[in-house]
């Protein structure tokens, strides 16, 4: 399909939790399409559907040269002390922040054949599965920060040119 644009802070579509994927239809298999296109640009580690405007239970990963994706992700099981992390984000473009992320990650979910899959890692991926799991409950990862950061991200936010 294609590759998608990425919706900014401030579309109501990031602050929305979403909906779980009840069929999948020809429009699942297109939004999968678009999801793995959207996370092929360099820098990307992931790409959550409410990401390219739709409300849907759904993500994308290209993490160590690994890319996929995750119909109706549930995150099962972290572990690990958490750590503080550099963390950005495609629709908070610019900011990094350190937000406490757990070590080790699990999500279960389907493929577009409805079989069970199971993905987890440690590093970069157990962030990234914890930080699109976010996206789809309608979180970003600024509402993860301290006050006195997530204060500075938002003067961040307001200074930038995309806002």
């Amino acid at each position: 399909m294609t590759e998608r644009q990425i919706r900014l802070f401030g579309d109501p579509v990031l602050k929305t939790p979403s909906e779980p994927i009840a069929e999948i239809d020809d429009g699942v298999r297109g939004l999968v399409e678009d999801l793995v296109d959207s996370v092929l640009p360099p820098g990307r580690a992931g790409v959550a559907a409410p990401q390219i405007g739709v409300d849907k239970r759904a993500f994308s990963y290209n993490v160590d040269g690994q890319v996929g994706y995750v119909i109706n992700p549930v995150l099962v099981e972290v572990s690990g002390e958490p750590e503080l992390m550099d963390e950005g984000c495609l629709s908070v473009p610019g900011l990094w922040f350190k937000t406490l992320r757990y070590p080790f990650a699990r999500v279960t979910g389907i493929d577009l054949d409805g079989n069970e899959v199971e993905l987890s890692g440690t590093g970069v991926l157990a962030q990234a599965l914890q930080h699109e799991t976010d996206h789809l409950d309608g979180k970003l990862y600024l509402d993860r920060l301290d006050k006195e950061s997530r204060r500075e991200a938002m003067k961040q936010v307001r200074a930038s040119d995309w806002f």
